[in-house]
Parts: structure tokens; sequence; C-alpha cells
């Protein structure tokens, strides 16, 4: 197999993978044009304006699609952002979190890399106070006793 096809396969398989991490659904389409592009190189090796063309205009056509289709989604009545719903909630530190630094927190049954303003030990109470595409922003739970 030509190296350009495993370049393209990695790299598709790589940006899926990171899909996984940031659930964006670009990266997704991006991987998908790359592994589009590998294919092209399988038949056509030496072309590599083919290649990133076929891939590029896959992952636009793909970008372009999704873009509208979930705006639908996301406006239409009844729809519900499960991530949305993390906002308020309460939650556990595994690691430790430094103002400047990131640490780990569990909120329900889902892991999450989390940031805060403040050093908030292992095995504290958190609340969630917003959410970026991976990393929760928290704060010390503090009851109202």
């Amino acid at each position: 197999m030509e190296t350009v096809v495993i370049v393209w396969l990695a790299v598709g398989i790589i940006l899926i993978i990171a899909e996984v991490l940031t659930f964006s659904f670009y990266l997704l389409w991006l991987g998908i044009g790359s592994l589009v592009a590998g294919l092209i190189a399988i038949f056509a090796p030496d072309m590599y304006y083919v290649q990133f063309a076929g891939g590029a205009l896959v992952a636009i056509g793909l970008t372009m699609y999704t873009r509208s289709f979930t705006k639908r989604i996301r406006q239409s009545s009844g729809f519900i952002d499960k991530v949305e719903d993390l906002i308020g909630s309460k939650g556990v530190v595994l690691e430790t979190i430094e103002p400047e630094g990131l640490g780990v927190v569990r909120v329900g049954n889902e892991t999450w890399s989390a940031k805060a303003e403040e050093h908030i030990e292992q095995d504290e109470t958190i609340v969630v106070t917003a959410r970026g595409t991976s990393i929760l922003t928290v704060e010390k739970w503090r009851s109202e006793n």
C-alpha cells in the first residue's frame, strides 16, 4: 500500500477519534474527508491535488449539510440538550483542581475535565457553573445551612 494512502487513512482515523472526545461533528467530517482522500489515493497515488480536492469537497459538503440540519433540530420544539442540563448539577472531584490548571470531576455517571477559579481538593463536592466543548467550569458546592 502506498505511503500516501496510509497517511490519509491515519489522519482520518485520528480526526474521528478526536471527534469522539469533542462532540463537535466538524472533526468527524474532516476525518471522513481524509478517508475519502485515502480512497482516491488508492486509485490515483500521484494525484495529490485530486486527493485533497476530493477530501475537501466531502468535508465541506458534510459540514454545510450538518450545519443547517443541526440548526433545524436545535430550533425545533421539544429539543432538549442533555449536556446543557449539566449546569447547576452537583458532582465530585476525582483529581484536584488548581486555579490555573485542569482537574477531573464526575457529574452523574460521566467524567469531565474541569477548571475552577479556586483550589478544589479531591473528593470535594462541586457544582457546574458553565460548560465548554469538553471542559466544565465548576466551583465548590456550599450547602445553604
